[in-house]
């Protein structure tokens, strides 16, 4: 889903990749934490795969809720792109989406679920980690 991402200012001071819960925890410079489900990165995901090339291609991801995060990438000082267990590869997060990932997360994460069942998918089992976060 296409997301517009504004500059937050901040740096990850660290990234962890918790493979039992799957989950990535980011930490920023400005004393942000976030711990964001792999599942929710994939369906968010940035890449013209998902998003298409303009407003309004935008594919809907489904059928995510086992997916893990295999290798993490960076590019560059300003993004990771991580490789998801599902081949996905060509998604390049930058530290403002990651940020926005993380401080949005209530919004955003019920936004898809709501998606999700407006095109008739259910998803096969809730998160098995409850999402945090801490500013």
């Amino acid at each position: 889903m296409r997301l517009t991402v504004k500059p937050c200012n901040t740096w990850p001071v660290e990234i962890k990749l918790h493979q039992v819960s799957n989950i990535l925890e980011i930490s920023f410079d400005d004393g942000s934490v976030f711990k964001l489900p792999c599942e929710y990165l994939r369906v968010y995901t940035p890449s013209a795969e998902a998003l298409g090339h303009a407003p309004g291609q935008e594919i809907l991801q489904v059928d995510k809720e086992h997916v893990t995060i295999t290798e993490i990438k960076p590019i560059g000082n300003y993004a990771i792109a991580p490789v998801f267990s599902d081949g996905h590869s060509t998604g390049i997060y930058t530290w403002d989406l990651l940020y926005k990932l993380g401080a949005e997360y209530p919004v955003l994460w019920p936004d898809y679920l709501h998606r999700l069942e407006a095109a008739g998918h259910k998803r096969k089992e809730p998160l098995q980690t409850r999402y945090n976060h801490d500013h």
